[in-house]
């Protein structure tokens, strides 16, 4: 059994003929922030739950700390969905106390840490009086109460101004620093993933396209820049082109650099934004 933080073999997630994933093989190292990236439809939400162990895959596996998930809720994990789910009706300091009764692992001192941590959370105000923000920010607060070792968000930071956002990331980061937590961070925000994230899961049509150390992936690619009128000749994997009257601009994974091309190597987001050009690409042929 892999021992990894989060493991899955030959992963596929069908919902009648939709196919959510595919044949997603990956595994992510012990305490590592992975920034999970694709266009909207990928599978992102859907791996997320399937690493949780809100759903179960229709083929493959998947395991958290060498222990397989079996379609219950791991122990180990704590996951931030989209919907954000609280109880309306409960007060900030009811849904920490919620938390204690409905989690074997609990801490109320991690939970309201966290709270003081985090700006303009009135710990007395009714969970439906709350702002989006101020909604995110108490469920992070209840993701962390869980004491996980494995930390699942999905796109936790699109309700947070920048200074709540720069808040969240460093309680996320201590987390990591302090207790060893496993972090996958689902999330549009290319910037602040890459502020954060030393490692990257990239989905397109169900299946990882890329995967491992930022570093690693950034090294194996190259920005090639040349006459729009010389073919592009290349043993490598040409992700993503563009063309203008005067030059092509084109993202090439692996192989050497052709001769007369300039070539440097992709950030984060230019790297991430070349493969999710090339799907809508791939998406407007098909249709």
């Amino acid at each position: 059994m892999n021992d990894s933080p989060v493991h899955a073999n030959g992963v596929a997630k069908h919902f009648g003929r939709l196919r959510a994933l595919d044949d997603c093989s990956f595994s992510l190292p012990p305490g590592s922030v992975t920034g999970l990236v694709g266009p909207n439809g990928a599978g992102k939400s859907t791996l997320l739950s399937l690493i949780a162990g809100l759903a179960r895959p229709s083929r493959g596996s998947v395991s958290v700390h060498g222990t397989p998930v079996r379609g219950r809720m791991h122990p180990d994990v704590s996951l931030l969905t989209q919907k954000r789910p609280l109880y309306e009706q409960f007060t900030v300091r009811e849904m920490m106390r919620a938390g204690a009764a409905m989690n074997d692992r609990w801490s109320s001192s991690r939970a309201f840490e966290v709270l003081d941590l985090l700006a303009g959370v009135d710990k007395d105000a009714q969970v439906r009086t709350l702002s989006a923000g101020a909604r995110t920010q108490v469920a992070i607060a209840f993701a962390l109460g869980r004491l996980p070792k494995v930390l699942l968000l999905d796109e936790p930071l699109s309700d947070l101004d920048p200074l709540a956002r720069d808040e969240t990331l460093r309680i996320v980061m201590t987390d990591v620093a302090e207790r060893g937590t496993t972090v996958l961070l689902s999330s549009h925000l290319l910037t602040d993933l890459g502020d954060v994230c030393d490692h990257l899961l990239l989905l397109d049509e169900g299946r990882v396209q890329v995967s491992g150390d930022i570093d690693d992936i950034l090294a194996a690619h190259q920005v090639v820049v040349g006459p729009a009128d010389v073919s592009l000749e290349t043993d490598g994997v040409v992700v993503d082109s563009s063309h203008t009257a005067r030059q092509t601009t084109a993202l090439v994974r692996g192989g050497s650099v052709p001769s007369g091309w300039e070539s440097t190597h992709p950030d984060l987001e230019g790297l991430v934004m070349g493969y999710l050009r090339a799907s809508r690409t791939r998406r407007s042929v098909r249709q």
